[in-house]
């Protein structure tokens, strides 16, 4: 086998930086030199992984949680009001878009990669791989972007045909509204031949472009009319002896509820934000109808800080290896990460989705019976939530469930077939 200088570029919340640096620990671990580009928030992280960090622009952190980015989360499940709401946003993510353009490509030529894996929304990779005329694998954490006529993107299924058009239309708009960040760097490369350079939007139709899709298939099944460089790795999950090696210390006020009493159950948005101060109200109400203690995350502002109380406890965040195992059940927006997380510690799970992949996930959740999926957060009542926590908590069937995929969970080695898959098309890509 030929090491490799491997780049790993991502950028968004923790749950989208710590698979990277699972997968990254992975690779380093098999011989290859690796180092992640992303936003320095996570530097510390990523260093204090043994791997090395390169500088992103975390202007796109900063927009999500600004004002106008809470507003655009209030509106991720009414066309209506995103289609208001994206003028704003394209006026702030401009500049921004660009000088991750700048980074990356920055990275690129500092690094200077044998191959790069990169998260779906760093569109400009696919063109910079082609001017080094190195493999390119592209990271996503749900289905999104290779058609299929199995099951549509966003929407019911009407058929073959539809299902495969919802997916030619995110192309289109991905392909639509990334363009233009794109255009100044290419002048700067037309010699290069890169009119025909690849992006997220034509994946499907270039072979230099491989997928892996970092889930389990115990929750969505690869669809048989997927091409062979799109694959269903399993998730990526750091090494338990890194969790062991670096424990997360709770306070001694949390240690001290959850000793008091009977599992609680979690809740927390993570990155997403909305109107908080509903969202609050609606939990606590439901909280004080049931016989269920809780603690509450307030992430990035989707819940208030509230006090403290006998049967709530909040924490700003809060590390879900170390918390999972210990709760009653899960309730969250329905990120790939946190789903996964839920799953892993074998917790029945309600999911209440604001958008984007969150949807795809609670129905995943239902189906299989490890949990329930429920109206947005801007449309879910306090009786709603408190009926799910009821039914989750005491019906013991949604713990079967759960704990049935976790056993699948815990045998999967995503990162060993992601791993196999990028030393594989390496070593044929100059044959």
């Amino acid at each position: 086998m030929t090491f490799m200088r491997v780049l790993l570029t991502t950028v968004g919340s923790r749950g989208d930086v710590q698979p990277f640096v699972a997968l990254a620990m992975g690779l380093k671990d098999a011989g290859h030199s690796v180092a992640i580009c992303t936003c320095p928030k996570f530097r510390e992280f990523v260093v204090g992984n043994g791997i090395e960090f390169l500088h992103l622009d975390d202007g796109l952190l900063r927009l999500l949680e600004s004002d106008l980015g809470r507003k655009l989360f209030q509106n991720l499940t009414g066309l209506l009001g995103l289609l208001k709401t994206i003028p704003s946003v394209i006026k702030q993510i401009g500049p921004i878009q660009r000088r991750m353009v700048d980074d990356c490509w920055a990275a690129v030529e500092t690094f200077n990669p044998d191959a790069i894996v990169f998260h779906s929304k760093l569109f400009c990779v696919p063109a910079f791989a082609a001017v080094r005329s190195i493999p390119v694998f592209l990271t996503m954490f749900c289905p999104m972007l290779v058609p299929t006529g199995e099951f549509p993107l966003f929407g019911v299924s009407l058929g073959r045909n539809w299902n495969r058009g919802t997916y030619q239309l995110a192309r289109w708009l991905t392909r639509i509204g990334t363009r233009g960040y794109m255009r100044d760097w290419r002048l700067r490369f037309d010699k290069a031949g890169l009119s025909n350079a690849s992006s997220p939007s034509r994946i499907s139709k270039r072979e230099s472009v491989s997928v892996i899709h970092a889930y389990n298939e115990a929750l969505s099944k690869r669809p048989a009319d997927w091409p062979e460089n799109a694959i269903v790795s399993g998730y990526w999950f750091m090494p338990q002896e890194m969790l062991d090696c670096n424990p997360w210390r709770p306070p001694s006020e949390l240690v001290e509820f959850l000793s008091q009493g009977a599992p609680p159950v979690y809740f927390g948005f993570g990155s997403m934000a909305g109107d908080s101060a509903r969202i609050t109200r609606n939990i606590l109400s439901a909280i004080s109808k049931t016989d269920a203690r809780a603690i509450l995350a307030t992430g990035w502002g989707g819940i208030e800080l509230v006090p403290n109380s006998e049967k709530v406890f909040v924490i700003d965040s809060i590390p879900h290896e170390w918390l999972f195992p210990q709760m009653a059940a899960v309730f969250h927006h329905g990120g790939a990460g946190t789903t996964a997380a839920g799953l892993l510690a074998g917790c029945p799970t309600v999911i209440c989705p604001f958008g984007l992949d969150q949807p795809f996930w609670g129905r995943c959740i239902e189906k299989l019976g490890a949990g329930l999926k429920l109206p947005s957060p801007s449309r879910v009542t306090d009786d709603q939530i408190a009926t799910a926590i009821k039914q989750v908590t005491r019906e013991e069937s949604f713990r079967n469930a759960a704990r049935s995929i976790q056993s699948s969970l815990v045998r999967e080695r995503g990162v060993e077939r992601s791993i196999r898959m990028i030393e594989e098309t390496a070593a044929t890509w100059h044959k």
